[in-house]
C-alpha cells in the first residue's frame, strides 16, 4: 500500500509540473497587444474653474393694464418682434372718452370767453382813454372818468378769470387724457412677445390686482447664473471669460463674461452665485437653456498633460495615478503624479518627462512587460506647443 501512495504522489507532481510548464509556454508566446501612444510633451494648461448653470433674458417685463376694463382689441400675438411704445392691446373705457369730449368742449368755451373778455377790456381801455380827453378839455365830470377807470378794472378781472377758467379746462383734459392713454396697453421695450395671455371680451383688472397678460423678452443680451464651490470662490474674478456650450448646439462653444459676483456665499451649499454677461448676436441662445462650462481663471505654459483616459487609478487625495509607458515595444506600469484636470486633459507632476512615449487607448488590458504593437491611426506624435482645443 505505501508504495502505491507514492507512486501516486509522483503521478500527481508530474502532472502539475506539466501543466506549469505549459502555461509558462502559453505566456511565452502571448501576442503583442495593439495599443494606441503618444509622446510626452508640454502644452499651454488654460486654468479655469468648472461650473453649470441657466440662461435667462438680462431684460424682460411682464405687461399689466393700468385700469379694469374689457378688452377692445388685441394687436399683437405671442412670438412676434415688437418696439417700445407699440400698442399691444386696447382697453373699453367709454366713460373716459366721454371725458375727454366734455373736457375739450371746456376748453374751447373757455377760449371763446377769453377772446370776449379780451375785446371787452380793449373797449373800456379806448373808453377810458376818451373819456380822459374830455376831462382835459372840461367836457367831463371825475365822476365819468372813475367810473370808465372802475369798468376798465372790471373787464381785466374778466379776462384774468377767463384765462383761470382755460388753465383749470385744460388740466382737467390732460387727465382725462391720460386716464384715456392708460386703456391703450403698449410695450415698454423692445423685444418679442413671449407670452400672450388675453383676449377680446376679456376682463382685464389694474395693475395692483392683475396677472401679467403679456411678457416681452428682450434675448439679444443673456445673463449665465452659475455657482462655484467655496473652495474656488477666490479665483474668480470680474471680468473673467466663461466659456460654455448648451445641449442644443453640441460641439459648439459661446463666451460670457463675468459681470456680478454674490458678495456672500449660500448658507445652503456654501457656492457662490456668479452672473455673466453673453451677447447673443441672431438670438440663437434661448432663456432657460442649461449650460455647462468653466470660468477661464489663468493660462500656464510648458505644462506637460496627457488624456485623462490614459491614467488609470487616480487616487484624489493623494493626486496620484497610473499609466504605462512604451519602452522598444514593451510597456512598463509607472506611477505619476496629477495635478489639475482640464478638460479631458490631466497635468502630470511628475514621473512622466517630456519626450517619452505613453499608452493612450488599450491599456486596459495591459500588464507590466507586455508586449505591443501600435494600432493604425495611433502612431506616437509629438503634441504641438498651444492652448488646448476642442474645449
Amino acid at each position: 500500500m505505501g508504495m502505491f501512495k507514492q507512486i501516486g504522489v509522483l503521478a500527481a507532481c508530474s502532472l502539475l509540473v506539466a501543466c506549469s510548464g505549459r502555461e509558462r509556454s502559453a505566456q511565452a508566446v502571448k501576442p503583442p497587444v495593439a495599443v494606441e501612444t503618444a509622446m510626452a510633451a508640454p502644452m499651454d494648461l488654460v486654468e479655469a474653474v468648472e461650473v453649470t448653470g441657466s440662461l435667462e433674458p438680462k431684460f424682460w417685463a411682464d405687461v399689466k393694464t393700468q385700469i379694469p376694463g374689457l378688452v377692445k382689441k388685441v394687436h399683437v400675438t405671442e412670438w412676434v418682434r415688437v418696439r417700445k411704445g407699440t400698442p399691444l392691446a386696447v382697453i373699453d373705457i367709454a366713460e373716459v372718452e366721454a371725458l375727454v369730449k366734455r373736457g375739450e368742449a371746456a376748453v374751447e368755451s373757455a377760449k371763446a370767453g377769453q377772446i370776449q373778455a379780451q375785446v371787452a377790456l380793449n373797449r373800456s381801455e379806448r373808453e377810458q382813454a376818451r373819456v380822459q380827453k374830455l376831462k382835459e378839455s372840461g367836457l367831463a365830470t371825475q365822476q365819468a372818468l372813475d367810473d370808465a377807470r372802475t369798468e376798465t378794472e372790471a373787464a381785466r378781472a374778466r379776462l384774468d378769470a377767463s384765462r383761470a377758467q382755460i388753465r383749470v379746462a385744460e388740466e382737467d383734459l390732460r387727465q382725462a387724457r391720460a386716464r384715456q392713454a392708460k386703456g391703450v396697453v403698449t410695450s415698454p421695450m423692445d423685444g418679442v412677445v413671449g407670452m400672450r395671455d388675453v383676449n377680446v371680451g376679456d376682463l382685464a383688472s389694474d395693475a395692483a390686482a392683475g396677472k401679467p397678460i403679456f411678457r416681452i423678452v428682450d434675448n439679444r443680451l443673456l445673463n449665465l447664473t452659475v455657482t462655484v464651490p467655496s473652495v474656488d470662490s477666490a479665483r474668480v474674478k470680474v471680468g473673467q471669460v466663461l466659456e460654455f456650450s448648451v445641449d442644443s448646439f453640441p460641439g459648439k462653444t459661446f463666451s460670457g463674461r463675468v459681470m456680478f459676483i454674490n458678495p456672500e456665499l449660500s448658507a445652503a451649499d456654501r457656492s457662490l452665485k456668479v452672473i455673466a454677461e453673453v451677447n447673443n448676436p441672431g438670438e440663437v441662445l434661448k432663456g432657460g437653456l442649461f449650460a455647462k462650462g468653466r470660468i477661464v481663471t489663468g493660462t500656464r505654459s510648458s505644462v506637460l498633460q496627457v488624456p485623462r483616459a490614459a491614467v488609470a487609478g487616480i487616487d484624489v487625495a493623494s493626486g496620484t495615478g497610473t499609466l504605462f509607458v512604451v519602452t522598444g515595444g514593451t510597456v512598463h506600469k509607472r506611477s505619476v503624479r496629477v495635478g489639475a484636470a482640464t478638460g479631458e486633459l490631466l497635468e502630470i507632476t511628475g514621473g512622466l518627462t517630456p519626450g517619452e512615449e505613453y499608452v493612450t487607448r488599450g491599456g486596459f488590458n495591459l500588464r507590466d512587460g507586455d508586449r505591443v504593437t501600435v494600432a493604425k491611426g495611433g502612431a506616437p506624435a509629438a503634441a504641438p506647443q498651444g492652448k488646448e482645443t476642442g474645449r
